[in-house]
Parts: C-alpha cells; structure tokens; sequence
C-alpha cells in the first residue's frame, strides 16, 4: 500500500490578547525616515549635548595665606586694687566708661592717714632738733678734750649721741615718706587707658589692702591683640617671610560690609607646643573702630607673601581621579579634553594651577559626572535664557489670543 502524504504543518494561532499587545508596541515605536534616521530629532543629533557650566582660567596676584582660629584679648589688662587699707569714700566713674591714664578712679578715706603723717613729721622735727643740740654738745666736748677740760670718753659719748640721732632723723624721714605714699595711695588712679569693667565694690565699704577680688578692671582695647596658633610646619616659611618685611593679618569679618580688619604679626612664641605640634602667635590691630572686644572669636588669614601672574581657576574645576588632579578644558567646538593639572595653593575659593593650562583656556566647573574626554557640552545659563524667551513669547501669545477671542 501507498502511504497517504503528511498533512501539511499546521501554523500556531495568535491568541487575541497577544494581537493587541503587538499592535500596541507598533503604535509606540518612533517613525523612522527612509534614510534611517529618528523622524522625532529631524536627523540632526543622536545625543544631547550635556549641560554644564565653565569658567575661564585668568592670570591673578594671589596672596600666600595661613588660615586659622583665634581670639580676640586686651593690649594690655590692669586688675585694680588699693594699696591701703580703709573706707572707701568716693568712685568716680561709671561701669564700662573710657579712662585715661592718670585718671581718678576711686578715693580712700584719707584722714586717718594724714594723722599718721602729721604726727611723723612732729617725730622727725623733734629728733632733729635733738640732733642740731647734740653736734653743737659734740662740738664743744672734742675743744674741751683737746685742751684737757673733760676726758676722751666724755668726747666720745657726745659724738655717739650725735651718730645716733643722725639715724633716728633718718628713720623719722622715712616714716614721713611712707606715711606720705599711703595718704597718696588713698587716691587710686588709672595706671593706663581703657575700658572699665564691673565695680566689685561700692562706696562705704572697707577696702583691705591688696585684697583678693580686684575693685574693678580696666582692658586696653586701642590696640588689640589677637591670639592664634598655626602648625609647627609653617614656622620656617614664618620666619624667612617677616624677615623680609612685616607679615600682613586679616580678620575675616563675615558680618561686616567693609574692609577686613587689618595688622600686622606683633609675637611669635620661643617655645612650640609638644602636645599639639602648634606654635602660638600673635597679631596686633589699631581697633580704631572698637569693633573688635577682649574674648570674641575670629577668622584669621595671615599673608607670608604674593605670587604675581598666576594661573587660576575657580577651585570646584579641580577635579581627582585615579591619575591625580585632572580638569575638563572646553575647546572650540565645544567639546572637552581631559586635561591632567597640578594644582598650588587655594585662595577665596581659587586654585592656582602650576602646570597643565594656560590663561584664556575655559575649563567645566561643574557637571564633570557626566562628562568624557570628547563629549560636546553646552552652557547651563544659554538654554536657561532660551526657556525664558520662550515661556514669555507663549505667555505673550496667550495673552494675545485671549484678547482676540475677547
């Protein structure tokens, strides 16, 4: 027997489910072009240039700076205090007011001193009129002895009266010198000029002499010094620059709309700290705004010196890979190359750049995650100002209609 032909495969039915999805994926699909190009960018780019922004490197004087924290403390400082004991009679002043020196500050009682004197100089214009009696005895008893009216001894015993009340007018005139300091002491005067403090006492109480709590305290704040420490490290390049001229210290006030405060380092300590590694300096300022108070914290930045005709760029281009520092520089075409550097020192937020670029060159300064040696970049603030035109010409148009349709 022949046997019958194999029927023909049977073809596998698309359920309807599947039908749909199909149809639904063509209808998303982008329209192509005959020449193969996307018919949505016109043929015009496969990518978008990325966005990002560029700064131009530019030749600059950049300053040598150290940075640091310090305080703020007193010229000078003077704990008052009285020197005699006594009532006090008399303050003179007002907590907080400017003083000069010399100036009087408070008064001691002073009658009881002046007692004292008086009754010193009555001893010593007692004793010397002794004195003046006995040289004239003396006198007499060293002719008597010569001519042999009276003994040796009784010249000798007159000569020791007067020896002796010689001493006793000296010790007189020192009582009356110290009794006539402690009546001065009962005026108590400014020994500088400055700004007061607290009273720690008031009138009618007794002050003993060099007591433990000052009566008040009187800070120098015309000029001011300002205390900060630095890194042993940098004391070499300290010294080699100020012994070239006076090293310049700013204040870096942030809340001041002005000019920083400047001096000029006054103090470098003989002795650098074991425990920190740092060494203690100090600058000092005229203060002549009084803007700067005994305790207050500051920024320092302290210039050794100035680089002329640097090379800078804002810090944030700088960027570190695993070949060291390297910057996106923007070439004509608006691409960028992939550019190793070697960064200096950085300064209010610019680095200067040693080697690998040249003033006039534009580098990225932000947007490098995406960005490739090669890959074409455009400016971020361009199409920021395009968007705008735009919104406004559509806002301007809807207006127009608007009132059209009015």
């Amino acid at each position: 027997m022949i046997p019958a032909p194999a029927a023909p495969p049977r073809r596998p039915r698309l359920s309807g489910a599947l039908l749909v999805f199909l149809a639904c994926a063509l209808l998303l699909l982008p329209g192509c072009s005959p020449n193969g190009k996307s018919e949505t960018t016109g043929g015009q780019k496969k990518r978008g240039a990325a966005p990002v922004t560029i700064a131009t490197s530019r030749h600059k004087t950049v300053p040598i700076e150290l940075g640091a924290t310090g305080s703020i403390e007193a010229f000078a400082t003077v704990e008052v205090r009285s020197q005699v004991t006594g009532t006090l009679k008399t303050v003179h002043f007002q907590e907080g007011d400017e003083v000069k020196a010399g100036q009087l500050l408070f008064t001691i009682d002073p009658r009881p001193f002046a007692a004292a004197l008086a009754r010193m100089e009555a001893d010593l214009a007692r004793d010397r009129a002794e004195l003046d009696n006995a040289r004239r005895a003396g006198d007499r008893y060293a002719l008597a002895a010569q001519k042999g009216y009276v003994s040796a001894e009784q010249a000798d015993q007159a000569a020791t009266r007067v020896a002796t009340l010689s001493a006793t007018v000296k010790a007189d005139q020192a009582a009356v010198d110290a009794a006539r300091l402690e009546l001065d002491y009962c005026a108590i005067r400014s020994p500088l000029a400055g700004r007061t403090g607290e009273i720690r006492t008031d009138q009618g109480n007794l002050i003993n002499a060099n007591a433990a709590t000052p009566m008040v305290t009187i800070n120098q704040i015309q000029p001011v010094l300002a205390s900060f420490t630095v890194p042993e490290r940098h004391l070499k390049d300290i010294d080699k620059y100020r012994t070239a001229g006076t090293l310049k210290v700013m204040i870096a006030d942030k809340s001041a709309a002005g000019e920083a405060p400047a001096g000029s380092l006054a103090f470098i300590d003989n002795t650098v700290d074991p425990a920190s590694g740092v060494i203690r300096l100090k600058a000092s300022f005229a203060n002549m705004d009084r803007s700067l108070w005994p305790g207050q914290m500051v920024d320092i930045r302290m210039q050794l010196t100035l680089l002329p005709d640097s090379i800078v760029v804002p810090s944030q281009s700088v960027q570190t890979g695993q070949k060291g520092p390297y910057i996106y520089v923007v070439k004509e075409d608006k691409t960028v190359e992939y550019r190793p550097v070697t960064p200096g020192m950085r300064s209010n937020g610019e680095t200067v750049i040693e080697t690998g670029l040249q003033a006039g060159e534009k580098v990225v300064t932000d947007g490098q995650m995406q960005l490739a040696d090669g890959v074409k970049v455009e400016e971020r603030n361009k199409p920021a100002a395009n968007i705008a035109g735009a919104k406004g010409t559509d806002a301007e148009s809807g207006k127009n209609s608007a009132r059209g349709k009015q």
